[in-house]
């Protein structure tokens, strides 16, 4: 890594929190009033740990023990192996360890573990498992650094990315993705034919497979845990786009779309699938089969385009999974609500369950620089009946390059949609954040409510710009309803009361009920009575 760049990233624990590790695997713990403590799973790695040594010049430690020579994760799942991997996610899910493996063997599931990026924290991708967010990130022919892409990464982990893409199509690629990687907690994604189509000087129709796979293969010993691929965007595919809102709006897509047009013959990925799930299966990097041809309006979703290339995705999984490699399904896109749930259903059944990894989708078109919103109601939706990984979306989507607010705002919304989706699923343990936060927020601990909430940061910012004294963090009330109109105060004030004169259990209650009941007959059951003189 070139030493010129100087990054400078955000170290130090979230405020409220502290690190700690049981058998090695990470967790923020939430240190609560009341003596008691939270324990949250945690993506941000060394960077809020005060006693790492962080140095992005050598970039971060390696993970010990790591298996470079046994075949995939999901081979050694066939074989019945639990390995150190699934050890690792079993403690951090909070499952059992024989589920994450069972999982994996069906392919269910995948854990995108790259034989050489040690430096990044197993987990598990799978509906059967919380529901991951993915960060995209990197730079454009237009703007951005490599020191400002590896804040980014650091800034979306410490936020809640699960995993992070390297997106970039502008300078020094091949750089920009070795930085992150070597400072990467969590598994770091590519797109290769953006590569690939910076060598041939921007010019898809010069593409080969040739250079496609050498550029694989480059970015495999880099380290990179997943590759998307748009495999499934054939010739006979290309024409079902033309009477569309906006056509094909997947670079990958259109980049592929272009070749197949300009050579009149079938995309080289898939006629060469078979040799790219052996380099995979090689690496153990995990195929994330590209959509291509997603819809990007509301106007396009769900129509023969779409649906053919997903049905073309079933036939490469079952190849894919043949030669050891896994595999996950990229989803749309720009979906109305009422059609976001086939999506998964057909997904589920072309693809034999593989894993789906969806970009929102969108619910509406209406709202460029609030598309985090219009996209998290989506990505609630289609994570509520299936899929398994939701990629963010930011304020600027359709707008422009993010930057580290745009990062932290994307990440944030995403991380509602999940968690929202794992409550509605029943996933085992989920409710037990909002009981914890809602049990601080009617005892006014509002130090534990912010250190429990996604954002302490600004939910404290928040509540400060109106009362900001210290003494207002024991307050029974905030500028909302003020000291007088606050109804768990009131309430609070209704069970002292109960309290105090035997009224706190159901007996009592129904005792004194009863006590009035009496009172109101003896007064001749009137609702009125005379005033009394």
């Amino acid at each position: 890594m070139t030493a010129t760049v100087e990054p400078t990233v955000t170290t130090g624990p979230i405020a409220g929190s502290t690190k700690i590790y049981r058998d090695g695997v990470p967790f923020r713990r939430v240190n609560l009033s009341n003596g008691e403590h939270f324990d949250l799973y945690d993506t941000s790695g060394p960077y809020t740990d005060p006693d790492a040594v962080i140095d992005v010049h050598r970039g971060l430690p390696p993970r010990p023990g790591v298996v470079r020579d046994r075949g995939t994760q999901l081979q050694r799942a066939r074989n019945g192996e639990i390995t150190a991997e699934m050890a690792f996610i079993a403690l951090r899910e909070g499952m059992p360890a024989e589920l994450v493996r069972d999982e994996v063997a069906r392919g269910r599931a995948v854990i995108p573990a790259n034989h050489n990026h040690p430096e990044s924290e197993p987990m598990v991708i799978g509906k059967a498992f919380a529901v991951k967010v993915n960060a995209n990130i990197g730079n454009s022919a237009v703007t951005s650094s490599i020191a400002e892409e590896v804040d980014k990464m650091v800034w979306a982990t410490r936020w809640g990315a699960d995993t992070i893409m390297d997106l970039s199509t502008g300078k020094d690629i091949h750089e920009t993705r070795e930085w992150i990687i070597r400072n990467s907690p969590v598994p770091v994604g590519t797109v290769p034919i953006y590569q690939a189509l910076e060598k041939v000087k921007g010019d898809p129709t010069l593409l080969t497979w040739e250079i496609y796979r050498d550029t694989v293969i480059e970015q495999c010993e880099q380290g990179v845990d997943y590759m998307t691929v748009h495999a499934g965007v054939l010739l006979r595919y290309v024409p079902l786009t033309a009477k569309r809102v906006t056509g094909i709006v997947s670079r990958g897509g259109s980049i592929m779309a272009a070749w197949c047009l300009a050579h009149h013959q079938e995309s080289f990925l898939y006629t060469h699938f078979e040799e790219l799930a052996d380099i995979f299966a090689r690496y153990d990097v995990t195929f994330s089969l590209g959509d291509g041809l997603r819809p990007g309006s509301i106007a396009d979703a769900n129509d023969a385009a779409q649906f053919a290339e997903l049905r073309t995705l079933g036939e490469l999984t079952k190849i894919a999974k043949a030669h050891g490699a896994q595999v996950m399904i990229e989803g749309p896109g720009h979906i109305p609500m009422h059609k976001i749930v086939e999506n998964v259903r057909l997904e589920e059944e072309l693809c034999e369950e593989a894993p789906f990894y969806t970009l929102g989708p969108l619910a509406t078109d209406i709202a460029p620089a609030y598309d985090h919103i219009t996209s998290a109601i989506g990505a609630a939706i289609i994570a509520q009946a299936g899929t398994a990984m939701l990629c963010y979306v930011t304020p600027k989507e359709h707008l422009g390059l993010p930057d580290r607010k745009d990062v932290k705002d994307g990440v944030i919304a995403y991380k509602i949609a999940a968690h929202a989706a794992d409550l509605a699923k029943g996933h085992p343990r989920a409710q037990e954040r909002d009981d914890a936060l809602s049990t601080a927020r009617f005892e006014f601990r509002w130090n534990d409510q912010f250190a429990l909430s996604l954002d302490p940061d600004t939910a404290r910012e928040f509540h400060d710009e109106t009362l900001p004294a210290e003494p207002a963090k024991t307050a029974h009330f905030c500028s909302m309803c003020g000291p007088k109109f606050c109804s768990m105060r009131i309430t609070q004030d209704v069970r002292d009361y109960a309290a105090e004169h035997g009224l706190d259990s159901e007996e009592a209650i129904e005792a004194a009920m009863a006590e009035k009941s009496a009172e109101f007959a003896e007064h001749g059951n009137r609702v009125y009575l005379p005033i009394a003189q």
